[in-house]
């Protein structure tokens, strides 16, 4: 449910005009109807009776689209004072702010300002949106959720995230992430969260960093806006645990939580069995054992299925509601998903793990990889692409990847794009296949090499289109049910 307020004719209104006026300074400019239903920066999803922000990014200004908005069915379009005399043309009704952006930040903070539901930050390097969607999908089990649409983590996606909060929300989720320090630093002042977990600190965009403890202290920002008496949640099993901690007191943090495979962990994994489809659990959550089963697989997606049980208790969710939510999830385009396909040599199996890479998801893959079967006559392939951000531990990381592609019992391994080249020298030769510089050339080698009982699993940074290639594939090979899957 999306939107609290119901007006006469029944419909329900997220804000009312006079309560949106009010909170972003505004200057209304004609006839407000009684509210929005909701909110949009993109004419391409706008909703009829929503309110459409014309921000200006660093490609368009939405100020170009506010007529298509308002022939879209926009209630209201909220733009730049300076920009109103070129808007003179428009004839629905406008509120005129200053600054577009910073009247989405008031808003959001109005939002905040305004709900009684438990507000939980989520950053870390690898596995915050899909730790934020299992959260959704747990707490839903527990009431009314409200949480960032994919990955809007940053100066715009969490004030737009927050503006959009209903007003009865029970749990607010919102994934905050960065490239850069100071980056965390005033977006969690505007959530002002209750629960704030840092998933794991590793080397995404190390190019940005001299070392993973400065990443540890980018990432530790999300400790300041934590409000007063709220809890801090961080991976007893990360290398940089003692350095979170110490910036966690800094802070002011009162209650420092930890989840992990250590004994001592305030989320204890007592045990856990890692099959090709998914994961079962034995986890101590506030003094009970609890058996969780996940049909994801990879011991990632466990400990973060760990982080989630962890959040539930302290968020006062129903947890048994919350272990039959978690087994009704299932991975998602780009982090996990598989595809069960067919070409003339028989049935093979996709693993869709495109959306981006850095070392320590690229591992995490390549352990995916190990778990799933292959059939009779199949082997185990990898396509990877370039790690971008790495800055000059680039080739030094690429080439380390020769571990995990061993550890993982890789049959075969294709890489594809200008830096992950050197892996070559680091491995066997009749396991490396070739090198490609686009994903349509490691397409047509691949495609002539796949054989029955084939599982391919693909991964690598976003800037190499591999979402494409997981397309191009799908749309190339027959589509099987699970029955007849490799």
């Amino acid at each position: 449910m999306e939107n609290t307020v119901s007006t006469d004719l029944g419909t329900v209104l997220l804000w009312e005009s006079d309560a949106l006026v009010a909170s972003i300074n505004g200057r209304p400019v004609g006839n407000m109807p009684e509210g929005i239903t909701g909110i949009s920066i993109d004419t391409r999803t706008l909703k009829k009776g929503e309110a459409y922000f014309a921000i200006k990014g660093d490609v368009h200004d939405g100020h170009k689209f506010v007529s298509a908005a308002m022939s879209a069915g926009a209630g209201i379009a909220i733009v730049a004072e300076e920009k109103l005399v070129a808007l003179g043309h428009i004839t629905g009704p406008m509120i005129v702010v200053r600054d577009v952006l910073e009247a989405m930040r008031n808003l959001g903070e109005a939002a905040r300002a305004r709900t009684k539901a438990q507000i939980i930050a989520v950053t870390g390097s690898v596995g915050k949106t899909t730790t934020k969607e299992m959260l959704r999908t747990a707490l839903s089990a527990s009431g009314s959720v409200h949480a960032s649409v994919a990955s809007f983590n940053n100066h715009w996606g969490v004030p737009l995230t927050l503006a959009r909060m209903p007003q009865d929300t029970r749990f607010g989720i919102f994934e905050i992430g960065m490239n850069h320090p100071d980056e965390i630093r005033p977006l969690v002042k505007m959530v002002r969260p209750h629960i704030a977990m840092i998933n794991n600190v590793a080397a995404a965009h190390l190019g940005a960093f001299k070392n993973l403890d400065d990443i540890a202290k980018a990432k530790a920002e999300i400790f300041e806006g934590v409000v007063e008496g709220g809890y801090a949640l961080i991976n007893k099993d990360d290398s940089r645990t003692s350095i979170l901690t110490k910036l966690a007191s800094k802070a002011g943090i009162e209650h420092l939580r930890t989840f992990g495979e250590k004994r001592g962990s305030d989320f204890w994994m007592k045990s856990a069995e890692y099959q090709a489809d998914g994961s079962s659990i034995i986890a101590r959550i506030a003094g009970k054992e609890l058996n969780v089963r996940l049909n994801a697989a990879g011991k990632h997606l466990a400990k973060n299925a760990l982080a989630v049980l962890g959040i539930a208790s302290l968020a006062g969710a129903d947890m048994e509601k919350t272990i039959e939510a978690i087994a009704t999830i299932e991975p998602e385009a780009g982090r996990g998903k598989r595809h069960y396909l067919k070409n003339k040599h028989g049935n093979f199996t996709l693993i869709d793990e495109s959306y981006n890479a850095n070392p320590a998801s690229m591992k995490a893959a390549l352990e995916v990889l190990k778990s799933a079967k292959p059939g009779a006559r199949g082997k185990r392939i990898a396509v990877l692409g370039d790690m971008l951000e790495l800055g000059e531990s680039s080739e030094k990381l690429h080439r380390e990847l020769a571990v995990n592609i061993q550890d993982a019992e890789v049959d075969r391994v294709y890489t594809v794009g200008k830096l992950i080249g050197v892996l070559a020298d680091e491995i066997d030769g009749k396991k490396h296949v070739g090198h490609y510089t686009t994903w349509e050339k490691a397409k047509a080698a691949l495609v002539k090499n796949l054989r029955s009982g084939d599982v391919v699993m693909l991964k690598a940074s976003n800037g190499l289109g591999f979402a494409k290639l997981v397309s191009s594939l799908s749309k190339t090979f027959e589509r099987k049910s699970l029955v007849e899957k490799a």
